[in-house]
């Protein structure tokens, strides 16, 4: 019965989670795995982003001919950011009269939610859907605010101003280095000596900056190899396998993108690979 309720006994889990990161500890360590911690980001808290700020200046700083939601939480963040900064009223109304497109469902629910309204929702929730839609309609000589989460959108970026427009990026939520580099160098080290049975992965960025930090420490390559050869990896979704995919790694999702579905599915599959 103890194998039943810690199948994780003897095996050691890397958790490179940083809000997450107690919880996915608790569970992991519930079903008896040893933990080892090593955040690979950290997300630089809203109120205290200055770059995100001065972001917000710049759009109030002109008229606005289009507006551009990527995603709900990136736009109701940007407003609660405004809000913290005292500008949220004068940004809203500075919005209402520029023509607004969302990418998707979520996207068009925070700018109604904000009291104003789109003009145009992509259908299949893409931004190259977005793109197309712009540079149909056509963009030259259009002040265009952008607002991005994570991704900064390169390329949307730079089609949009080959195509005539001013493109202000308003860049929601970015990551930075973990608090403490010396886990995560640890946690990286711990790998390369086979000590890590299972990473899973939370997050997009977190699993980026985790290879990324491997590259900029010279260990790139003997990472990845140990990470193919000795390490089940476990993503909670296709967004945060993303960049474990274009390394060409292996990787294993859950069938719904939950923190316990991913555990659940490192204890299931992690005892039986062993065997």
């Amino acid at each position: 019965m103890h194998d039943e309720q810690q199948p994780l006994t003897g095996f050691t889990v890397g958790v490179t989670a940083e809000r997450k990161a107690e919880e996915i500890g608790a569970l992991l360590s519930r079903r008896g795995a040893r933990v080892l911690y090593g955040a690979a980001m950290h997300t630089v808290p809203l109120p205290e982003d200055g770059e995100l700020a001065s972001a917000t200046e710049e759009v109030l700083s002109a008229p606005v001919d289009i507006a551009i939601a990527i995603t709900g939480v990136g736009f109701r963040g940007w407003l609660e950011a405004a809000e913290a900064n005292g500008v949220r009223d004068r940004l809203v109304e500075h919005l209402r009269s520029a023509t607004l497109l969302a990418r998707g469902a979520k996207a068009k629910g925070a700018v109604r939610g904000a009291g104003l309204v789109e003009e145009w929702t992509s259908p299949a929730e893409e931004s190259a859907e977005v793109l197309e839609h712009l540079l149909a309609r056509g963009v030259s000589g259009a002040r265009i605010v952008l607002q991005v989460h994570g991704d900064p959108m390169l390329r949307f970026q730079s089609e949009l101003r080959d195509a005539g427009a001013e493109v202000l990026p308003v860049t929601v939520y970015r990551w930075t280095d973990p608090l403490d580099l010396p886990a995560l160098d640890d946690l990286i080290d711990a790998v390369l000596a086979g000590e890590v049975d299972a990473l899973p992965f939370t997050s997009a960025p977190a699993a980026t900056n985790l290879l990324n930090r491997a590259d900029r420490t010279g260990r790139g390559e003997r990472f990845r190899e140990a990470l193919r050869e000795k390490v089940f990896i476990a993503c909670v979704g296709p967004v945060t396998a993303a960049p474990i995919a274009a390394a060409g790694l292996p990787y294993v999702m859950p069938d719904r993108a939950r923190t316990g579905s991913l555990v659940r599915l490192v204890a299931e599959e992690l005892p039986r690979l062993a065997r």
